[in-house]
């Protein structure tokens, strides 16, 4: 309704209700009219419809606002883990490196002054803290999910049994040794020998967590897992597995440390205790063979930590062949051609390899390997780093040197692809993760020469 001077004007909404009037022959004899006032209810309705899209509009931002403060959470997580992960690995490495150049300065100082008696203990030295540097960069890689692993069908039952007295030494008096193994649990297939180091670290954890004594609890069961039990992003699909849980009685983790107890380098050990890679290694290995890992905690009742990996349908283990004897010197004068762009590791790599017997042939890349090829040189082995620059890498070029030269024999050296690569080595291939002792390469190039002769 407009105001009488025209300046203003107000909404009234009115419900109406028409209705005709008929006379006793059925003939509309009128209209009967009746309404009332809901502008009231209309403009509640209409306030509340505002609210309703100014919620909307609130939730909206401030679920904006919620993802973005969780990304920005999730950056200062992740950029704490890599602080945390470069700054141990730059302690540890220097720790590693300092033990070298300190050892390899003392043999020079000896050798200048002719005390070649003493050189032996530094380069013993030197080579402690060269295999401590390897154990680091494999426990990295475990964690990364690209360690070189040799899965094999494994009894999980059989592998427990067969650890507890060495656990039960592992640990000490003071604690107790319990398990609990079901009868007739599937097979697993994955590195036995990961498994075994798994589950003794997980003892020694749990020994440090009962300071004064306690009981660990080892099971062995199999258990089924749906969907509605794998709600992680990396988790594995449904079916069935195998747990082997470990559970102790001891101090227990509060949230914020069982949160991180998987992170590498993360220790609640007094510095010197402990290098904070042992969880994340077999959080790495689990992971890596398929599985997945739980772990409940609270603090004053202990801890368990359950590992989860598939159940395994083919055929059960079977015994190790017996390994053959390494002779010092081969004298049938096969030849080798090693790909290697590292040229240090070339040279004393070539160094050995001849003074083992073989005839050694030399390439820089891919590219100088596949010249050598060309010249229909004899070649009984092939010997590549898998990381070649440029094109071909090692693995192409074992593929184009097996196009032409079928059922040649390649060993593989690698630093860092063990993991992917291994899953894809057929017959006559083998794989070598650096760095290796030459004693370990002499074994793999007569088993690979010897199973091709």
């Amino acid at each position: 309704l407009a105001a009488p001077d025209g300046s203003s004007s107000t909404e009234y909404f009115l419900d109406v209700i028409f209705q005709p009037v008929r006379d006793a022959s059925g003939n509309m004899a009128g209209i009967f009219i009746q309404g009332h006032d809901i502008t009231e209810q209309k403009r509640a309705e209409q306030a509340l419809h505002e609210l309703n899209a100014t919620l909307e509009q609130q939730v909206t931002e401030r679920t904006r606002e919620l993802r973005a403060n969780e990304e920005a959470l999730r950056q200062a997580q992740k950029m704490e883990a890599v602080g945390q992960l470069t700054g141990g690995i730059a302690h540890d490495f220097n720790n590693m490196l300092q033990g070298i150049s300190g050892s390899l300065e003392m043999v020079r100082r000896r050798i200048a002054q002719g005390r070649i008696d003493e050189v032996d203990r530094y380069l013993n030295g030197a080579r402690e803290a060269i295999e401590r540097a390897a154990n680091l960069t494999h426990r990295l890689l475990a964690f990364a999910r690209r360690q070189t692993l040799q899965p094999r069908p494994t009894d999980a039952v059989e592998l427990v049994r067969g650890m507890k007295d060495f656990i039960r030494r592992s640990v000490g008096p003071e604690v107790q040794i319990e398990l609990g193994l079901q009868d007739q649990v599937g097979l697993v297939l994955c590195d036995a020998n990961q498994l075994e180091s798994a589950l003794l670290n997980l003892c020694i954890n749990a020994r440090d967590a009962m300071p004064g004594g306690g009981r660990i609890l080892i099971t062995v069961t199999e258990v089924s897992l749906t969907a509605a039990d794998l709600l992680a992003q990396d988790d594995p699909p449904p079916g069935a597995f195998v747990e082997i849980a470990v559970a102790d009685n001891g101090v227990g983790m509060p949230p914020e440390v069982l949160a991180h107890a998987f992170e590498p380098f993360f220790t609640t050990k007094p510095i010197g205790q402990g290098t904070g890679l042992g969880l994340s290694q077999i959080y790495g290995f689990v992971h890596q063979s398929g599985g997945l890992l739980r772990t409940t905690s609270t603090p004053g009742q202990g801890t368990s930590i359950r590992i989860y990996l598939p159940r395994h349908d083919g055929a059960p283990p079977v015994a190790a062949e017996p390994v053959q004897p390494i002779a010092a010197v081969d004298e049938t004068g096969r030849t080798v051609l090693l790909v290697e762009d590292d040229e240090a590791i070339r040279r004393v790599t070539a160094e050995r390899l001849a003074e083992a017997g073989y005839r050694t042939l030399q390439a820089a890349d891919g590219r100088e390997a596949l010249a050598i090829l060309s010249e229909r040189r004899r070649v009984d082995l092939l010997v590549t780093d898998v990381g070649l620059p440029g094109i071909p890498n090692g693995r192409q070029l074992a593929e184009i040197a097996r196009a032409s030269r079928p059922g040649l024999a390649v060993l593989f050296i690698t630093g860092y692809a063990g993991g992917r690569l291994e899953r894809h080595l057929g017959e006559g291939t083998e794989l070598l993760v650096k760095p290796f002792s030459f004693d370990m390469l002499h074994a793999k190039v007569q088993a690979l020469l010897r199973a091709d002769a």
